[in-house]
């Protein structure tokens, strides 16, 4: 990693957990600070082919979902790499597009289209998520579990390694019936 480039990331690291911070953001079973998440994000990132703008985005990648900052600011921070991958990582959809299937749906045709680099982002943010998820709230982790294999089957241009250590996770345990929520 040259020095230019780690400025780089280090930036995005610095920025992420200042704007999580800034809105008070914990993580929600385990009330560490939120920037705990992000940071195992860009671990996984870091374990696949990446590039420093991909790990950039892995630091700030719920921060336009999340906080005050804006498209606007990501890009004069960052250039337009890495606030064009946060965008793709971020939710489209509304509290008024319907119920969560519904919200879930416009994410995930959202998604479909994204770069392999955002796409290979969000497995990673997929695979920090369900451990938290599925360790605290069995119930809503294997609805959880479900979004989350309905979404890696349309992310056809991820990281094939992190794609199927994802659906390795989506797999009941022996002996379990997988919930699907109606």
């Amino acid at each position: 990693m040259n020095k230019e480039t780690s400025e780089l990331v280090t930036r995005a690291r610095l920025f992420a957990t200042a704007a999580h911070a800034a809105v008070g953001q914990r993580r929600k079973y385990t009330d560490e600070s939120y920037i705990v998440h992000p940071a195992e994000v860009v671990g996984i990132v870091a374990s696949v082919e990446h590039t420093e703008e991909m790990l950039a985005a892995a630091w700030l990648h719920d921060v336009l979902e999340d906080t005050q900052v804006t498209y606007a600011v990501l890009y004069a921070e960052f250039g337009e790499t890495v606030a064009n991958l946060v965008h793709w990582l971020t939710d489209v959809s509304r509290p008024t597009d319907g119920n969560r299937r519904a919200r879930k749906a416009l994410d995930r045709e959202h998604l479909s289209r994204a770069p392999a680099a955002a796409q290979t982002i969000k497995v990673a943010d997929m695979i920090s998520n369900s451990v938290s998820i599925v360790r605290s709230d069995p119930g809503f982790g294997r609805v959880y579990l479900e979004e989350m294999k309905a979404l890696l089957e349309v992310l056809s241009q991820a990281d094939l390694g992190l794609v199927k250590r994802a659906f390795g996770m989506t797999a009941p345990p022996p002996g379990e019936v997988m919930y699907i929520p109606v």
